[in-house]
């Protein structure tokens, strides 16, 4: 199931194609970071509330950022809207559920001074992103692809995936702790998270009908229907309101964020609540498959199906601003089908 970026924008190029106009770059880029930035229009971030340099742990190790940083490229799902969130302007983003404009959701509308330069997605312009120069890049909610970062950390410090966060697994609180580091801004990271869990607590309580029922999350592209595992955003929203993944989905878990589910398996997808997304499809692809209809959650009227629209990207983009959105817009689709 081909999830991992809805809509994103396949972009054909590679390091190998840009490298040689990267290494161009970078010699005009080295003179740019020795230089005092703190007049740029393009400011990325406020002043700082945090000691530097800032050392910020990755897969790919401890990453150092030495000074406050101005030009700010936000290449993971979800970290332009995190550095927004936390007072930040990056000069550079990447739009990876095609929103258009400034490239992020309507929770985030109104929050940059300026439009940033827009780049690709799961083959980033590389070139692109070096004309920007930046002096940090954020990375955290991507592929976790070694030649990405190898690429990328030739170009500016970047601060890549967390360990064990391959394939997009990065939750929006591991997002925002890193990026808020690295910013220089740690406690309003703390602070904008204790915010955001008591969202998620207050929801729980609210409704505590969903305490131990368990839950199949999924989606269906053209590829066909897939399940999402435990460590995927999406998994970490439900479990914080008392829910419990699909122990049968579960384990088939693998590295993925997701797994395959076959049509003539698709009773893989029946829980207490079945909640499923299209991505690149009519909804009605799912609401009109009789194998869908005959699965018993579905039939006893225990489904939500999302229509591609504003509340399924808050709920994929999983990040601090589209979370508190995704609340308000999802739990009350939840109660309204879990059996009290």
């Amino acid at each position: 199931m081909n999830a991992s970026a809805p809509r994103a924008r396949r972009l054909r190029r590679t390091p190998v194609l840009v490298a040689g106009t990267v290494a161009a770059l970078l010699v005009g880029l080295s003179a740019c970071g020795s230089s005092d930035d703190s007049g740029s229009s393009e400011s990325a971030a406020p002043a700082s509330e945090g000691a530097f340099p800032a050392k910020v742990a990755t897969k790919f190790g401890e990453v150092t950022v030495d000074k406050q940083p101005q030009r700010i490229v936000a290449l993971g799902w979800g970290d332009a809207e995190t550095v927004l969130a936390l007072g930040g302007q990056p000069v550079g983003a990447s739009d990876w559920l095609a929103f258009g404009g400034e490239g992020v959701g309507p929770w985030a509308k109104g929050r940059y001074e300026k439009k940033p330069q827009m780049i690709g997605t799961l083959e980033p312009e590389f070139e692109k992103i070096a004309s920007l120069q930046p002096d940090l890049i954020l990375d955290v909610k991507s592929s976790g692809d070694q030649n990405r970062y190898d690429t990328l950390k030739k170009i500016a410090p970047t601060v890549g995936v967390a360990k064990g966060s391959e394939q997009y697994k990065s939750s929006w609180k591991q997002q925002t702790t890193m990026i808020a580091a690295a910013m220089g801004v740690p406690e309003k990271g703390e602070k904008l998270i204790a915010e955001t869990e008591k969202k998620f607590t207050d929801a729980a309580k609210a409704h505590p009908e969903f305490a131990g029922k368990t839950i199949t999350v999924g989606s269906r592209t053209s590829e066909g229907y897939g399940v999402y595992v435990g460590g995927t955003g999406r998994i970490d929203f439900v479990e914080r309101l008392g829910f419990k993944n699909n122990p049968k989905a579960e384990a088939q878990a693998g590295e993925s964020f997701s797994v395959p589910v076959s049509k003539e398996n698709l009773d893989l997808i029946d829980a207490d609540l079945t909640v499923m997304g299209p991505i690149g499809i009519p909804k009605t692809d799912i609401t009109d498959d009789p194998l869908y209809q005959a699965v018993p959650s579905v039939k006893a009227g225990n489904a939500v199906v999302f229509t591609e629209g504003t509340v399924s990207q808050a709920f994929a983009t999983d990040s601090l601003l589209s979370v508190a959105y995704a609340l308000d817009e999802v739990v009350p689709l939840f109660a309204d089908k879990v059996k009290k």
